[in-house]
C-alpha cells in the first residue's frame, strides 16, 4: 500500500463505529497471531518421528499452511506441533491474543471477552498454554541459594464436588475467602521457593509441610555444592543438614535481617510479587496451583530478559 493510500485509510478508520473498529483490531491481531506461528513452527523442522522416534522423515505437503511430514518406519504423519501441548487446538489467530492476556494476568472472564469465545475455552486455553510452563524450572541452583516456604489457602474452586470429597465438610469460600484457622494448618498448602543471587528460582508444591516433603526436592532444587541460606528454618536445616549442603540459618524472630553475605531478601521479595499476583485471581485452585507457579516462573523470566508475549507462546508450543 502506498503512502497515500494509507493516509486515505487512516482518514476513513477514524469514522468507524466502536464495534467496526473492534472488528478491524480483530482481523489486524489474528493476523500478526498467524504470521508468529508459521514463523515458530517454520523454525521447528523434527528430527525425528514423534509415534515411533524413527529419524527417516519427509515432507508431506501442507495443511492449513502447516508443513507435514511422513515417517517412513511407520508410515504416520505429522507436524511440528504435534506431541505438543498445543496439538490440534484451532484458531492459531488468536494464540498470540492469548498469550498477550497471560501476559497481563487478565482473569478468565477478561480474557475470554478480550478473545471473543466462551470462559470455559478460555479456561482450557490457560492451562493448555501452561503446561509446559509447570514443567519448566531451573533445577540444581548454584552458588548462594535462598530458600523459605510459602503457603496458600487449599481450595476447590470450581470443583464443588472435590470440596464435597475432600474438603472436611466446610462450605465453599467466595472469592478466594480466608481460613477458619489462623496460623499454618491444615488448610494451607506449602511451597518451596529457592533463588539465587543470579536470579534463577524455582518451586515445589511440597506434598507435606514437614522433613520429608522438603528432602524430596532439595536435591533436585539446590546444588550440592551451594550455599543454602534460610530464614532459620529448624526442617530446611535439618535437611541441609542429611544432604551435607552448606547452611547458613538467620534468626529473623529476633530482627536479624542479614550477616555479612547471607541474607534472604530476594526470596522473600519473590514471595511478595507471587502472592500479590496471584491474588488478583482471587483463589486459586489446589489441583491447578503448579501451574500458577509455572506462569509466574515464565513472567519472571521475561522481566530478567525483556521478553514479551511472544515468548510465551513459544514456550506453549515447545
Amino acid at each position: 500500500m502506498r503512502a497515500r493510500e494509507l493516509k486515505r485509510w487512516l482518514a476513513e478508520a477514524e469514522r468507524l463505529t466502536p464495534a467496526q473498529q473492534e472488528q478491524v483490531l480483530a482481523r489486524l491481531q489474528g493476523r500478526r497471531s498467524r504470521d508468529l506461528v508459521a514463523r515458530v513452527l517454520a523454525e521447528r523442522t523434527p528430527t525425528a518421528c514423534p509415534h515411533c522416534a524413527d529419524v527417516r522423515i519427509v515432507r508431506h505437503g501442507q495443511a492449513n499452511g502447516v508443513q507435514r511430514f511422513r515417517c517412513r518406519g511407520c508410515g504416520k504423519t505429522f507436524n511440528p506441533l504435534t506431541g505438543t501441548a498445543l496439538a490440534g487446538l484451532r484458531h492459531r489467530d488468536r494464540w498470540l491474543v492469548q498469550a498477550e492476556a497471560m501476559e497481563a494476568g487478565l482473569s478468565i472472564r477478561k480474557t475470554a471477552a478480550r478473545m471473543g469465545v466462551h470462559r470455559t475455552t478460555a479456561f482450557r486455553w490457560r492451562h493448555r498454554f501452561l503446561a509446559v510452563a509447570r514443567e519448566t524450572r531451573d533445577r540444581q541452583l548454584g552458588g548462594v541459594v535462598e530458600a523459605d516456604e510459602a503457603y496458600f489457602l487449599r481450595s476447590f474452586k470450581g470443583q464443588r464436588r472435590q470440596l464435597t470429597l475432600h474438603g472436611g465438610g466446610r462450605r465453599a469460600r467466595r472469592r478466594g475467602g480466608q481460613g477458619a484457622k489462623r496460623g499454618l494448618s491444615a488448610e494451607q498448602v506449602p511451597v518451596f521457593v529457592a533463588r539465587n543471587r543470579h536470579g534463577q528460582m524455582t518451586d515445589y508444591v511440597l506434598p507435606a509441610g514437614n522433613k520429608r516433603g522438603i528432602l524430596a526436592v532439595l536435591p533436585m532444587a539446590v546444588a550440592p555444592d551451594a550455599v543454602l541460606c534460610t530464614d532459620g528454618s529448624a526442617m530446611l536445616a535439618s535437611a541441609a543438614r542429611d544432604l551435607g549442603i552448606e547452611h547458613h540459618a538467620l534468626n529473623t524472630l529476633r530482627g536479624e535481617r542479614q550477616r555479612g553475605a547471607w541474607h534472604v531478601q530476594n526470596v522473600n521479595a519473590h514471595h511478595s510479587r507471587l502472592k500479590g499476583w496471584i491474588a488478583r485471581f482471587r483463589g486459586v485452585a489446589t489441583s491447578y496451583l503448579p501451574n500458577y507457579l509455572g506462569w509466574f516462573r515464565a513472567l519472571e523470566r521475561n522481566a530478567q530478559t525483556g521478553a514479551g508475549a511472544a515468548s510465551l507462546l513459544r514456550l506453549a508450543m515447545a
